[in-house]
């Protein structure tokens, strides 16, 4: 097993409605569901504002993928949020591939006796935290940081 670089790093499961954010602790062992963010024009201050607050060494976005590993237009969406988002920030934002990770946050709000309907933001936040996991998972594995590191237009990244 590789070693994990040590830091806080923040997840983002990037919906239309709504973002989720997780974050974890320094040592990469635990995540947990900080927040939910209201998708739309101030998405990404407050996302800005998260990342001064809880001081990241990177942002994983979740990239919604098909079951075959295609991308469609939701993928293109987020895609060109996490562009935005690299730009506002001073640390690296890296999408990876969430598939299923709202169905399995859900699933597991469900089993802990939440009703989906009226849990969207915690699922949302659960979600990233699924994704932040899963990012973190990778990355123990390889030895490298997970996903594609996204660059500005114009950042030489």
């Amino acid at each position: 097993m590789a070693d994990l670089r040590r830091g806080v790093r923040l997840g983002l499961d990037w919906g239309d409605a709504r973002i989720g954010v997780a974050s974890c602790d320094r040592d990469g062992l635990l995540t947990f569901p900080v927040a939910t963010v209201t998708a739309g024009p101030t998405e990404i201050a407050q996302v800005v504002a998260l990342v001064a607050e809880y001081e990241p060494i990177e942002v994983v976005v979740g990239l919604p993928t098909s079951l075959n590993g295609g991308e469609g237009p939701a993928a293109a969406k987020v895609r060109a949020r996490a562009t935005v988002l690299a730009a506002a920030l001073s640390v690296p934002v890296r999408l990876v591939d969430e598939r299923l990770s709202t169905v399995t946050a859900s699933r597991k709000l469900r089993e802990s006796g939440k009703k989906a309907r009226q849990q969207r933001s915690e699922i949302d936040a659960a979600a990233a935290a699924g994704i932040l996991e899963q990012a973190l998972a990778v990355e123990r594995g390889r030895g490298e940081p997970p996903g594609e590191l996204v660059s500005a237009p114009g950042d030489p990244r």
